[in-house]
């Protein structure tokens, strides 16, 4: 299989000298940017991925009717943020 290559970008000489003092040793500039786009490419599918399977949580959620609804879940996250308050009030005194 032949290689492709990245187009070249330009930045300011002062990121260029930036970047150059990060470099590992032995690390040339060209195995830098190609492993940095590689992480780039790979987080980017991961969050595609995690999206996908949020949504489609979502959807089966909402199919099944299994969910519990917000408002529940905020009472009673506040709720125990009310005791947890008291708790810590009371411990101060």
């Amino acid at each position: 299989m032949k290689t492709a290559t990245i187009p070249p970008i330009r930045v300011a000489p002062e990121f260029r000298a930036e970047l150059e003092g990060v470099l590992a040793p032995g690390e040339s500039l060209s195995v830098f940017v190609e492993s940095a786009i590689r992480e780039s490419v790979t987080r980017r599918k991961n969050q595609a991925e995690f999206v996908r399977r949020g949504i489609a949580a979502i959807e089966e959620t909402q199919r099944s009717g299994t969910g519990i609804p917000a408002d529940l879940v905020i009472a009673k996250l506040e709720a125990k943020l009310r005791v947890a308050r008291q708790a810590k009030a009371q411990r101060a005194r």
